[in-house]
């Protein structure tokens, strides 16, 4: 059996026809219309996602891997479009699909007052689509297609609400540093093309064991391996798009953009691109060892010291936004030892509990009046028991504790990275350990600063500005702390996405880990290598999904989430003073995290200042200097200085022109006279 083109077709542009819908005509089919075509085209590709996936794991159908367009054609180069959906495609149809759906509905409620409905609705919807053909891909183009699309729908997204010049910063920041990712991304597909003779995913694959022994002269004398070359530069693409270490400053100020785009980027679409990606080119990446550790080190340096700077933030979105980045950082180290398959199950999950996390999130942010400071939130929980609870389930996912679906996938890789003897597995190994501590710190304080203790917000009469409208002082600034009714529970079309997606949060890591790490579920999609297969070594010691949480029970990174429970409790419960001195004694520690490592700085004084002074050098050098005093401007002297010396000659009188021409043909006789008579052709010439 196959999988019928017009469904993949259908999956694909069904969000398409909804962004378009809603972009356009939005004017004219209102609010409601615009958040109805765009969910029901979401709803339409979530459904056949689902029965694809279905087809594909029970069905008995086979992989689909067809060109279904010409785009163009060079000499033997071809640029197709075309889908391959086998099942890691299959997945991520259904997690993207999924999740954007949950985000559309809540966006109904989130984005009610906002002026910018119909084109958030419109935007999101094309970030969607953006994705489909992302994953759906079968070449390089139009992978590169798929992907510059989603970091330009991010760059809209990001920067939504434009008269903000925190968002314009944010937006430019995010699609600057995607450039530089993306610019090693192209090589590497450049690189695929000259070493491979094709784009196509399947000849690629096919002929990528021709690499071994090849080599590429970058500079004069050296050698560098063709496979080494092409996935380090694959993979500089992915740590633009999957935010790694150093190109990860764009994704927390990403938090700018409104909180469903915020859950979208950060959960099922852009920031998975990357991960996705290098699994798919797992037949490439597993030529090259080397290509292998520099992908581990990069992915334990995120997951550890980016979830360290989670520690002191006080946006509660920030917060989970660093932990977007640390989380990522795991499914890099899961892929640096050629845990693909674990990667994307982490994927799968991180998608499930993160979202939930960004929405509660923006629950509460919907409560407290767009506050977002939790030094000014505290014990929520009466006033919202629904997020709570929720947000309770995505954090213990977070934290893997056994039996959520963040514990499946989370001491899976924790445990392949141990048996791993690829170069930096000891280094990564030591990260993810510890940023297991690291992840229950930021998690539980976030909860309680949110929902426990003592109320930090006073409620204040409104004086007629209605009770929706924020506080703000003289200078058009929030007021922190300062609401104007009680806090209360959000509506249906908020808690409706919580709870949903709590259930997957829960649930669908013990139901699936048997087959998707333990039982080749992904099939041909993933290739690894026999002496690189850590899953192999893992299953042997696999006996369930019950076990394997009992299991877990015991193991070093659950009882470091205890720890970190226990801490957190006492500093945040019973002793609220203490964190203020923890601060205080650790003052040079918590200025390194404050300050993300000095990071932004660091790229603002060198690349952001120094380009823009060295443009100015030569911007005064080259174009004023060169180009407009002596080009231009020289020029224009020149010609007048001329034009000054030949008005002179233009007396205006007859006599003078009569007089010129006279001597004029005076000396033209004169000339010809001496060619003729040979003084000038060999007369006075030859002596």
């Amino acid at each position: 059996m196959s999988l019928s083109t017009s469904i993949l077709l259908t999956i694909a542009l069904a969000p398409l026809v909804g962004c378009l819908l809603a972009g356009f005509l939005g004017k004219f089919i209102g609010r409601a219309g615009s958040h109805s075509v765009t969910i029901l085209g979401v709803a339409i590709s979530c459904a056949l996602s689902f029965y694809v996936l279905y087809q594909l794991s029970f069905g008995g159908a086979e992989v689909y891997n067809q060109n279904i367009y010409t785009w163009f054609q060079i000499g033997q180069l071809n640029a197709s479009v075309g889908f391959l959906v086998d099942r890691l495609t299959a997945m991520m149809l259904v997690v993207v699909s999924l999740v954007s759906l949950l985000v559309h509905v809540y966006t109904i409620g989130y984005m009610a007052d906002d002026d910018g409905y119909t084109r958030f609705f419109s935007y999101i919807s094309l970030f969607t689509f953006s994705m489909f053909m992302l994953v759906m891909s079968n070449n390089f183009v139009q992978l590169f297609f798929g992907w510059e699309a989603v970091g330009l729908v991010s760059y809209l997204l990001i920067g939504f609400w434009y008269k903000r010049p925190t968002a314009i910063f944010a937006n430019l920041k995010a699609f600057l540093v995607n450039r530089v990712g993306d610019f090693g991304f192209l090589l590497g597909i450049a690189a695929v093309l000259y070493f491979l003779h094709t784009l196509d995913y399947a000849t690629a694959f096919g002929a990528a064991p021709g690499l071994l022994g090849k080599t590429l002269q970058i500079t004069a004398g050296t050698h560098w391996d063709a496979a080494t070359v092409i996935c380090i530069c694959l993979f500089i693409g992915a740590m633009g798009k999957s935010a790694q270490v150093p190109l990860h400053v764009w994704l927390p100020d990403s938090m700018e953009g409104p909180t469903p785009i915020s859950a979208l980027i950060h959960a099922a679409t852009m920031v998975t691109a990357g991960i996705f990606m290098v699994a798919r080119m797992s037949p490439l990446f597993e030529l090259s060892s080397t290509a292998l550790s520099f992908v581990l080190v990069i992915g334990a340096t995120t997951a550890l010291f980016t979830g360290l700077i989670g520690i002191v933030q006080n946006d509660i979105k920030r917060v989970i936004a660093y932990s977007t980045l640390s989380q990522l950082g795991y499914m890099t180290v899961a892929l640096g030892v050629s845990m693909y398959s674990g990667a994307v199950f982490h994927l799968m999950t991180h998608a499930f509990f993160k979202a939930l996390l960004f929405l509660g999130a923006g629950s509460v942010i919907i409560a407290m009046h767009h506050e977002q400071d939790m030094r000014y939130m505290g014990g929520l929980r009466k006033y919202m028991p629904i997020t709570w609870i929720t947000m309770w389930i995505g954090s213990l996912a977070l934290v893997a504790v056994p039996f959520t679906s963040g514990f499946y996938s989370k001491d899976a890789i924790i445990e392949a990275v141990g048996l791993s003897h690829r170069w930096g597995a000891h280094y990564a190994y030591f990260c993810v350990m510890a940023g297991a501590l690291v992840t229950g710190l930021y998690t539980f304080r976030q909860m309680y600063l949110t929902f426990h203790g003592k109320e930090r917000f006073t409620v204040v009469a409104a004086h007629g500005h209605g009770a929706h409208v924020e506080h703000r002082d003289d200078h058009g600034h929030h007021e922190p702390g300062v609401m104007h009714e009680v806090p209360k529970e959000s509506p249906w079309v908020v808690t409706l996405p919580l709870i949903l997606l709590a259930i997957p949060s829960l649930l669908v890591g013990f139901f699936t880990v048997g087959p998707v790490l333990f039982g080749g579920w992904f099939g041909s999609a993933i290739h690894v290598d026999e002496a690189n297969n850590m899953l192999g070594e893992l299953g042997q010691e696999f006996h369930g999904s019950l076990a394997m949480a009992l299991h877990g029970f015991t193991q070093l990174p659950f009882l470091l989430v205890l720890a970190a429970f226990a801490i957190t409790t006492y500093v945040y419960l019973f002793n609220p003073a203490m964190a203020d001195r923890i601060k205080n004694a650790l003052k040079p520690f918590y200025n390194v995290l404050n300050h993300k490592y000095w990071f932004d700085a660091l790229y603002f004084v060198v690349f952001a200042r120094g380009s823009t002074r060295l443009g100015r050098l030569f911007w005064k050098a080259g174009d004023t200097a060169a180009i407009d005093d002596v080009m231009v401007n020289g020029s224009v002297g020149l010609v007048h200085r001329i034009a000054a010396t030949m008005r002179r000659l233009q007396s205006g009188y007859l006599y003078h022109y009569a007089f010129a021409m006279i001597l004029g043909l005076i000396l033209l006789l004169g000339g010809y006279w001496l060619v003729d008579s040979g003084f000038m052709g060999h007369g006075l010439v030859g002596q």
